[in-house]
């Protein structure tokens, strides 16, 4: 029983990861919490139920449909609400928030209107292939599911660290202006890392519907505010903290509903929160530079 809520725990953990890397991402270059990321990964949820369930295409076509379609709307949420409010004189800080918001909320009115407000069925039978490990059953899509969190960690760290483009992202990241004396075209680092975290929000939502079998329209706002909650927890615009926080919080999550009272499952996220802010106000692998700038 335990070693099953443990691997549950980190099958569920490691979603969230992959949703809290896309909030880092857009956070570590424009300073903003991009409250549209749940929706987009709720589409690309539901592009994989449209792609195996209608269309009858394989699993592989999906996550190449999800990862474009996703990818486009993370250019167009940029080129249309990001980009005419940055660096506008008068513009108020909050301005890009509340533009995501708004991008949020309209997503969600049209997949209502579109699918329904019921869930949605993800078939899939590569979800319902298992391994027997004496008495514990271990799917295959929850260690495709872990493996594809850390292949996206370690090779987002490399892209940062080692390519051209990664080290113009954190150039523009450090200084927008800097960056731009230096010679990096920003429009375009700025775009291109907004259309990464999107269809990393569109591999997450197929995962999560292989994984629970169903999508709907309202698991988008859930998962955005519990990706927001890690990236605070484990330090915001860090690549590694966005990993530990999203498994810190899906191993609480699945012991609390296994040991204790599922109720309170989705509050434990930000009672983390709260304890963690008091106890180190910049996250767990946060800076106190981070937070500063």
């Amino acid at each position: 029983m335990l070693l099953e809520q443990l691997v549950n725990g980190i099958t569920l953990g490691s979603i969230y990861a992959i949703v809290a890397l896309g909030f880092t991402l857009v956070f570590g270059v424009l300073g903003i919490i991009n409250m549209a990321h749940g929706e987009i990964f709720m589409v690309g949820a539901f592009v994989g139920v449209m792609t195996t369930s209608v269309l009858g295409w394989p699993l592989w076509l999906a996550f190449i449909a999800s990862i474009v379609v996703t990818g486009i709307l993370g250019y167009l949420l940029e080129r249309i609400t990001l980009r005419p409010l940055r660096g506008k004189k008068g513009v108020s800080h909050l301005a890009p928030l509340i533009s995501t918001i708004g991008v949020s909320i309209l997503l969600e009115n049209l997949s209502h209107h579109i699918f329904g407000a019921g869930n949605q069925p993800f078939r899939s039978s590569f979800a319902e292939i298992s391994i027997e490990i004496g008495s514990i059953t271990i799917y295959l899509v929850q260690i495709v599911i872990f493996a594809i969190s850390i292949l996206l960690m370690i090779g987002l760290t490399i892209w940062l660290s080692k390519t051209k483009a990664g080290k113009a992202l954190r150039a523009t990241a450090e200084n927008l202006e800097t960056a731009s004396i230096l010679g990096v075209d920003t429009k375009k680092i700025i775009t291109l890392t907004v259309i990464i975290a999107s269809a990393m929000g569109g591999i997450a939502g197929i995962l999560v519907g292989m994984a629970f079998n169903s999508v709907s329209p309202q698991m988008g706002l859930s998962m955005g505010l519990k990706g927001l909650a890690i990236i605070i927890l484990g330090g915001m615009g860090n690549v590694k903290g966005a990993m530990a926080g999203g498994l810190i919080l899906g191993l609480s999550e699945t012991f609390l509903v296994a040991f204790g009272d599922s109720g309170y499952r989705d509050a434990i996220a930000f009672i983390m929160i709260i304890f963690i802010l008091l106890l180190r106000p910049q996250g767990i692998f946060g800076s106190k530079i981070a937070e500063g700038r």
